[in-house]
């Protein structure tokens, strides 16, 4: 009886054991599955917002994309120069330029727009791509390429203007490269490359219908470069300022420099600038190519002839912002 009673305590021995282990082996499990629940999740860096506030800073493109399905519209002004004084009232009564702008993002990065500005009635259409945004700890600086081609839609029945159709276009390219510095300060660096189908100059027809060209006033390619910045001194308040610098010297008519400085109000997708520089053509490639107001006084290297300075004018930016 002793030795049956023996064999059944051996034969509970395994399962014993075997229970042991499944209790243990779940205690264990529990416990990793508590641990993993703990464990801190790493979020991902996000791309730094609101570097700039429009699309425009002053005369200049910024690197800002509006989201997808966003709808903006640009009504743009600037009046003559303030070098006459009381006689136009500093330039307010004297001719103008006013530009009007329409862009739509179809998708994220890309920003697709049109205009028609009054001088010349001079049509265009743009791009601008965000190729990087700036993230912490991945992208230390934003960038985008923006593109513009326009086209002069002024009437030349009698072809005393153009000759050909192709010397109506004209072309800008330019390579943005702007960095949020904290949340009051962004600044912004650009190089750009204008282009003009058509330039003044001495040609003289030969017997064989060609060309030869006796002198060129300008190229047909200019390279210049622009730095911009947005100092925020409320939630709604901005001091803007925007310097262009041309690279390109040409044998004549080289253009002038810009510098402009102004204040934008803000709110909510809603952005006014207003402020005083030296651009009024409200095209990119015209005013890199053909401004000849100069903020100071230089003498030109190509011609030896002095340009004046302080030939400033008032201008402003309205744009409006909607998201569907």
């Amino acid at each position: 009886m002793k030795s049956l009673i023996n064999k059944n305590r051996l034969r509970l021995l395994p399962s014993l054991m075997a229970l042991c282990m499944l209790l243990l082996s779940g205690n264990i499990f529990a416990q990793d599955s508590t641990a993993a629940e703990t464990t801190p999740q790493v979020e991902k860096p996000k791309p730094v917002k609101n570097t700039f506030e429009s699309i425009w800073i002053l005369n200049n493109q910024t690197v800002f994309v509006p989201q997808k399905k966003s709808l903006e519209v640009d009504i743009m002004h600037r009046f003559g120069t303030v070098n006459n004084g009381y006689e136009d009232f500093w330039g307010f009564f004297a001719p103008s330029n006013i530009r009007l702008g329409v862009n739509y993002a179809p998708i994220n990065r890309l920003n697709l727009g049109v205009g028609i500005t009054k001088l010349n009635m001079l049509l265009d259409g743009n791009l601008k791509y965000a190729l990087i945004t700036q993230t912490p700890g991945k992208y230390p600086v934003s960038v985008s390429y923006y593109a513009n081609m326009a086209y002069d839609t002024r009437k030349d029945p009698d072809g005393g203007i153009f000759k050909y159709n192709s010397q109506r276009f004209s072309f800008f390219h330019e390579i943005l490269i702007a960095r949020k510095i904290d949340d009051r300060l962004s600044v912004q660096g650009g190089i750009s490359l204008s282009h003009q189908n058509s330039v003044d100059g001495y040609y003289i027809n030969g017997k064989d219908d060609t060309t030869k060209v006796l002198f060129k006033e300008m190229k047909f390619d200019h390279f210049a470069f622009s730095l911009s910045g947005r100092l925020k001194v409320t939630d709604v308040t901005s001091l803007l300022f925007d310097y262009d610098q041309p690279i390109t010297r040409h044998p004549a008519n080289n253009p002038s420099p810009n510098l402009s400085i102004g204040f934008e109000f803000y709110t909510g997708g809603h952005s006014f600038q207003f402020f005083i520089g030296n651009y009024q053509f409200m095209s990119p490639q015209r005013d890199n190519l053909s401004n000849t107001n100069s903020p100071f006084t230089y003498t030109d290297k190509a011609t030896g002839k002095k340009v004046d300075g302080g030939q400033f004018l008032i201008g402003f930016n309205i744009t409006r912002l909607w998201n569907y």
